[in-house]
């Protein structure tokens, strides 16, 4: 990101960029950021856009081909097309002649680092991945919001979000907007306020169901599989995620017990580095042979309610009632 930004300030602007990654938001941020730069008067005259599968190369490459309109460049955008994944020959051959009068900015998901086109573009121009960000980044991130609205936050306050709403940056901004909304007349931004209006993500409800199970909170854990299926979620997905859930905290016992540091469990498992004492602290209610007798018992619910032989509904709600009583 640090050369993106660069590029961005000193307006010396290469002929392709790529976005790649997770990080919706961020991706949104510097493909608004990089079209401001290229086109800086609000030019629609020499701006294209495409999006989504089934987009012909040949006509960008037509369209690459003009002349801009009174102006140095011609700037066109293509979004989640798909070309990353897959060859594109024309459009990668091309991208490595191509004149100075145009640039392309390729927004996308997924991409394949040994493909032909991903090589021109970052030989051509600029290659960024824009990840889930770390927690020192969102930190800091969602500090200098709440600064900007000209409020207050604790750093504690700002874990506390962290761990209802996710580490979405798109969500979060949502988040915060209602936050600022509702603490309208006050300075200070409270744990209570983020119970009152925030949308609890439903990974963390997965989370605080093991955490009652672990407790033998049976009460507690059987009211987050009934809030759950009140938002309308299918009973076998909240398996899913419960077994989801036990798997995490299986490889976070076991990375632990190897001696493994806490960037190194984050990433392989794939949550942020915050996160990791609270998966400690509840994989320490289970053992290991527990954890194996549970993930069986998952395993066997979803071939039994898959052949028919048992209600999804009801064998969720057993399979909790067990492991909670």
């Amino acid at each position: 990101m640090k050369s993106l930004n660069e590029d961005i300030k000193t307006g010396k602007l290469k002929g392709a960029y790529l976005l790649h990654g997770e990080e919706a938001y961020l991706k949104k941020q510097y493909k608004e950021r990089l079209t401001k730069a290229v086109l800086p008067d609000g030019d629609t005259v020499n701006y294209a856009y495409f999006e989504g599968k089934g987009i012909n190369p040949a006509e960008l490459i037509d369209l690459a081909e003009t002349m801009p309109f009174f102006a140095d460049r011609r700037l066109i955008v293509v979004e989640n097309s798909g070309f990353f994944k897959h060859a594109v020959p024309e459009l990668a051959d091309y991208i490595k002649e191509m004149p100075e009068t145009v640039c392309f900015i390729f927004v996308e998901s997924e991409v394949d680092k040994r493909g032909k086109l991903y090589k021109n573009v970052k030989a051509k121009g600029r290659v960024t991945e824009l990840g889930r960000q770390d927690d020192k980044t969102l930190l800091y991130w969602i500090g200098g919001s709440v600064k900007r609205e000209g409020k207050q936050i604790k750093e504690s306050t700002v874990r506390y979000l962290l761990s209802r709403a996710g580490n979405d940056m798109e969500n979060l901004e949502h988040e915060l907007e209602k936050l600022f909304a509702y603490a309208l007349d006050r300075t200070e931004i409270t744990e209570e306020d983020i119970d009152a209006v925030c949308t609890v993500q439903v990974t963390n409800q997965i989370f605080g169901m093991v955490e009652a199970v672990a407790m033998k909170q049976q009460k507690k854990a059987l009211d987050y599989y009934y809030d759950l299926l009140a938002l309308k979620e299918p009973p076998m997905r909240i398996l899913y995620l419960l077994s989801r859930q036990f798997k995490l905290l299986m490889l976070v016992k076991d990375m632990q017990k190897r001696g493994c540091d806490k960037g190194t469990i984050a990433k392989t498992a794939g949550f942020p580095p915050f996160a990791v004492p609270k998966y400690a602290r509840q994989s320490e209610s289970f053992s290991e042979e527990e954890l194996r007798s549970i993930l069986e018992d998952a395993a066997d619910i979803e071939e039994l309610t898959k052949t028919g032989r048992l209600n999804e509904r009801m064998s969720v709600e057993l399979f909790i009632v067990k492991y909670s009583a």
